[in-house]
């Protein structure tokens, strides 16, 4: 304390009172955050007893991680430190979930050893905001489902939801897929099928037509062909056919199996795939044998 009555301290004073340095107190100064009482003759800084309790205030703060931009503003009375907790909270938490995704690509790129080109790709794609994930998908189902106002809504509900986004803390496996789905989903000779797809099931379905008929009629093509491979009949059986006009009535047999052909897609079924591993969902049953034998009863119908 200078010796002149006026109970001020020189820097280095309240650098010893606090246990801060003189450069970090002179730095702070610098920057609007402690403002000195007075200078002494000499130009000296000096700080009152308050500065003490304001320095203590400053380096809580800052150990919280806070700009001093936001600090200047909770001392001048502009934001409460509530307020600015809270929008730091905000901040953390996407640091948080970056460095998560960060952590799973690098997990992915050791396990899978890739070389510089493929780890690029993933850490770009899979540091993609959740706003330019969602940007992606939209584009995607926009692209693919345009114009066609007779397709079934819960078949647009469906590929939404299979286009899913990474959770918070995804694993190496969830980035791998993420990855490889952003990368299926910009493709245009997917799109360009999944267009087809969305064209085939809209084609003769009218505006009247309840939601959720078509993933009925996929349903029911699943349990009939699956108890005719329990039963082991051939997909030329007479009762094959039987089985055939059963599902689909007086449809064109090749209509339908040109529809059943684009949905069941090597491609189709790997988007599948990939969207089940990326929520968590683990093997999803491809029903693979049930539809080839579908597909192979049409082809005889359709050939008769």
């Amino acid at each position: 304390m200078i010796d002149d009555g006026t109970g001020l301290l020189t820097i280095g004073e309240l650098a010893r009172a606090t246990g801060l340095s003189v450069r970090t107190i002179r730095y702070w100064s610098d920057e609007g955050v402690l403002a000195p009482v007075a200078r002494s003759a000499g130009g000296y800084r000096l700080y009152g007893a308050e500065s003490a309790a304001r320095l203590e205030l400053i380096r809580t703060l800052r150990e919280l991680g806070l700009g001093l931009a936001d600090v200047r503003r909770v001392l001048a009375g502009e934001r409460t430190v509530a307020e600015v907790a809270a929008a730091h909270v905000t901040a953390l938490d996407a640091q948080i979930r970056a460095l998560k995704v960060t952590r799973a690509v690098l997990s992915s790129v050791a396990r899978r050893g890739a070389n510089a080109q493929e780890t690029t790709l993933m850490n770009r794609l899979a540091r993609l905001s959740a706003a330019e994930r969602s940007r992606i998908v939209d584009d995607f189902m926009a692209e693919i489902f345009d114009g066609l106002d007779t397709a079934d809504p819960d078949i647009r509900t469906r590929l939404r939801f299979a286009a899913a986004d990474l959770p918070d803390d995804p694993t190496p496996e969830q980035v791998d897929a993420w990855v490889e789905l952003a990368e299926l989903i910009q493709d245009p000779a997917f799109r360009t099928q999944m267009r087809q797809t969305v064209e085939f099931n809209a084609a003769d379905r009218g505006p009247e037509a309840p939601a959720g008929t078509s993933l009925w009629f996929i349903s029911r093509l699943v349990r009939l062909a699956g108890d005719a491979l329990r039963r082991g009949l051939a997909p030329d059986a007479p009762e094959a056919a039987e089985i055939v006009r059963g599902l689909i009535g007086d449809a064109d047999p090749a209509a339908v199996l040109e529809k059943l052909t684009a949905a069941t897609n090597v491609q189709v079924a790997r988007y599948r795939e990939l969207s089940a591993v990326v929520q968590g969902l683990g093997p999803q049953p491809a029903y693979q044998e049930e539809f080839a034998w579908a597909v192979a009863a049409l082809a005889a119908r359709a050939a008769g």
